[in-house]
């Protein structure tokens, strides 16, 4: 059970803690206003839920985060870019600094994990066949995925293949992540697995920003927790069990 503050208040931060900082942003799905008037700040360390109904604006939000979507109104820092006024040419640089996990994994089938990792390492900037090899390992064993790197996607299960997306949004080391409802479709013992994983992923360090409606893992894992309703987005507590 959840009670509402009201608002998000913004108190003094070291800037170099902060990964992720709105003011007064409005998001848009094309011409249409999802979310106003957002105000709220993510530190490094920090794992943050994303909650709210189908339709409320958790996905159109972390899109924004990641650039797919622009911020047209508002003021808003993200690992260092501002999101205001990007240039299309600088979306690259950072999304290299964001590692995104989706709800339906989007693993490339037509080739196996490795070389599904490999083209991603590739692609932002990796060159050295070693370096890349050896990067693959390293995320892959965090994931406990070692021995499925010559696996096709098809052949490994749901929770396996989203252990093989959060190894992906692993590769470059990145300062925040965005998991977008990273359990749909899994079922809840998996869920419990995969959410198990992005807890110890994030007590060694890593931010972590997850858009979720599944409330049987707030419970069990509770954290800070941002909620979409209204068009508004604030911080929600969750009442202790008497």
């Amino acid at each position: 059970m959840f009670c509402n503050f009201t608002e998000y208040l913004i108190y003094p931060i070291l800037m170099s803690d902060l990964v992720l900082s709105l003011q007064n942003a409005t998001i848009f799905q094309h011409e249409n206003e999802v979310l106003s008037n957002i105000s709220l700040q993510i530190l490094k360390g920090e794992f943050v839920y994303l909650i709210g109904k189908t339709g409320s604006g958790k996905s159109s939000f972390l899109k924004t985060l990641y650039a797919d979507l622009p911020l047209k109104q508002g003021e808003g820092q993200i690992v260092d870019f501002k999101l205001k006024g990007l240039k299309q040419r600088d979306i690259p640089f950072l999304r290299r600094k964001l590692g995104v996990v989706f709800q339906d994994f989007k693993l490339l089938n037509d080739r196996n994990i490795n070389d599904n990792l490999r083209f991603v390492l590739k692609a932002t900037g990796w060159k050295e066949k070693v370096k890349i090899n050896q990067r693959i390992e390293e995320v892959l064993t965090k994931v406990g995925m070692q021995s499925k790197g010559k696996n096709m996607p098809y052949q490994l299960s749901g929770g396996e293949q989203q252990r093989i997306a959060i190894a992906r949004a692993l590769l470059n080391d990145p300062e925040l992540i965005l998991a977008d409802e990273p359990t749909g479709n899994l079922d809840p013992q998996t869920s419990l697995e995969v959410m198990a994983l992005l807890k110890k992923i994030n007590a060694n360090g890593n931010t972590i920003l997850m858009a979720t409606h599944d409330y049987a893992l707030l419970l069990k894992y509770p954290s800070k927790t941002l909620k979409c309703e209204d068009s508004k987005i604030f911080q929600v507590v969750q009442k202790k069990t008497p």
